[in-house]
C-alpha cells in the first residue's frame, strides 16, 4: 500500500505531522466522478496518548488517475515520422557571396557556416526521417525571374515539389541557386514558420501521434518581422512543432534570444501566451571550434523534451505503444 503523510508546511523547512493514512491503489481509484473516497488522517502519537482522539481530519479524494509516461524513443519508435524544414537567410546582410567576407561566402574547402549548420543538424535529424525528403526553402532574395523579393522560396526553385533528397541534397541545392539569386531584404521570419505550420495544423486534425515537424531557420539575425513572429510562434505552439533558430555571424542576437523564450514566456503582440516552448535559440559562433557533435547535440537537446509535452498535452498515445504487436 501507499503512506500518505499529511503535514503543516513551514518555510523553514521544520514541518508539522498531521496524520497519516494508508490505501492501496485500488481503494484510490474508487474515486471516480461524483463518488469521494475518504480517509481519516491519524497523528500515531496522538492516538496513543488519548483514548478518545478519533483523527486529525479527513482527506477526500476526488479522482486517482494512472497515466502511462511515454519517451521520445516510445513516439518514434512507435510510427511518429520527424518531418525536416530547413529555411536560409539571403539577405543583404549577410553581405555579397562572392566575397570573403560574407557568410554565405563558400571557401576553398567547401565550407561555409550556413553548410556546416546544416550538416550538423541535417544529419542527425535525417536519422529519424524515413523518406528523407526534406523541404528546404530561402528567404529574403531577390528570385528570378521576375526579380521580386520572396520570403518562401524553394532552394530547387520547384514550389510544388520543394524537397531535397537527404542533407547532401539540400547542400547540392544550396549550392546551385547561391549564384542565380540576389541577396535582398527584409528579414522575414514568419512566412515560413506559418508555411511549416500549415503542414503542422493538418497533421494535428488526424488526432494520432504520427507526424512531428521540426524547422530549423539558419541567420545572420537581422530580424524585421518580429512581431508577426511573435504571433506565429504563438500559433505554432499549439501544434506539433518545434522552431530551431542558429545564428550564424556576429550580428546582436538579443531578439533570437528574446523569441527562445528562455528568460519567460514568449507573449504575442496581443499578450497571449505560447502554449508551450517551442524555440531553441543556438549561436553558431560559441560552437566554430568545437566538435560537429557538439553543435548538433545542443541544438537538437529541446526537440525531444518539446515533441513529448505536445503528444501529452493532447492526450495522444505512441501509434503503435510499447509492448504492442509490430
Amino acid at each position: 500500500p501507499f503512506q500518505v503523510q499529511c503535514s503543516d508546511h513551514d518555510r523553514d523547512g521544520s514541518h508539522d505531522l498531521i496524520g497519516s493514512f494508508e490505501a492501496n491503489l485500488a481503494q484510490l481509484q474508487a474515486a471516480a466522478g461524483s463518488s469521494l473516497v475518504e480517509f481519516e488522517c491519524i497523528h500515531p502519537e496522538k492516538k496513543q496518548k488519548k483514548k478518545s482522539y478519533k483523527n486529525s481530519g479527513i482527506i477526500r479524494i476526488k479522482s486517482c488517475k494512472v497515466e502511462t509516461e511515454y519517451s521520445f524513443l516510445d513516439y518514434v519508435m512507435g510510427g511518429c515520422q520527424i518531418n525536416f524544414t530547413v529555411g536560409v537567410d539571403f539577405t543583404g546582410s549577410n553581405g555579397d557571396p562572392r566575397s570573403p567576407d560574407s557568410l554565405h561566402y563558400i571557401s576553398p574547402d567547401g565550407v561555409n557556416e550556413y553548410l556546416v549548420a546544416i550538416w550538423s543538424v541535417g544529419s542527425v535529424v535525417q536519422d529519424y526521417d524515413t523518406d528523407k525528403l526534406f523541404p528546404a526553402f530561402g528567404f529574403g532574395a531577390q528570385v528570378p525571374p521576375s526579380w521580386q523579393v520572396s520570403h518562401e522560396f524553394a532552394l530547387n526553385f520547384n514550389p510544388s515539389n520543394p524537397y531535397c533528397q537527404g542533407v547532401q541534397g539540400i547542400v547540392d541545392a544550396y549550392r546551385q541557386i547561391l549564384p542565380q539569386i540576389r541577396l535582398y531584404g527584409p528579414t522575414n521570419f514568419s512566412p515560413i514558420i506559418n508555411h511549416v505550420a500549415r503542414f503542422a495544423a493538418h497533421s494535428a486534425q488526424q488526432g494520432t501521434a504520427s507526424q512531428y515537424f521540426v524547422l530549423l531557420i539558419i541567420t545572420d539575425g537581422e530580424i524585421t518581422d518580429l512581431d508577426q513572429t511573435r504571433q506565429a510562434i504563438v500559433n505554432a505552439s499549439k501544434l506539433p512543432m518545434s522552431i530551431i533558430i542558429v545564428g550564424v555571424g556576429e550580428a546582436d542576437f538579443k531578439a533570437m534570444e528574446f523569441l527562445d523564450g528562455d528568460s519567460g514566456v514568449l507573449k504575442s503582440l496581443t499578450g497571449e501566451p505560447a502554449a508551450r516552448d517551442i524555440v531553441q535559440f543556438v549561436p553558431f559562433r560559441q560552437f566554430r571550434n568545437a566538435p560537429r557533435e557538439a553543435l548538433s547535440q545542443t541544438v537538437l537537446a529541446e526537440v525531444p523534451k518539446q515533441l513529448v509535452s505536445y503528444y501529452k498535452w493532447q492526450g495522444w498515445p505512441p501509434v503503435k505503444p510499447p509492448g504492442t504487436e509490430k
